[in-house]
């Protein structure tokens, strides 16, 4: 994926006090499915792991800075 693309998103999810929940998965797989990227922002006081959310959402996991991170559609990969 093209981290240059992925640093012009606007976060379009945002990871709360109350952490990751189900709907919080629902809604990055619902993006990553509509829009193939998905720019998602969590709190200073909130533990988030990265990699598994991008494994839970069977998503790539692009790009992470900070408290900032970017999911893209897994890439089919042709044999």
């Amino acid at each position: 994926m093209d981290k240059t693309a992925a640093s012009q998103l606007k976060a379009t999810i945002w990871i709360g006090k109350s952490g990751v929940t189900e709907q919080t998965y629902e809604e990055i797989r619902r993006q990553i499915k509509d829009r193939g990227m998905v720019k998602i922002k969590w709190l200073r006081s909130t533990d988030v792991d990265p990699a598994g959310i991008a494994t839970a959402c069977k998503a790539e996991l692009v790009q992470t800075r900070g408290r900032t991170m970017v999911l893209a559609r897994q890439r089919k990969i042709s044999r």
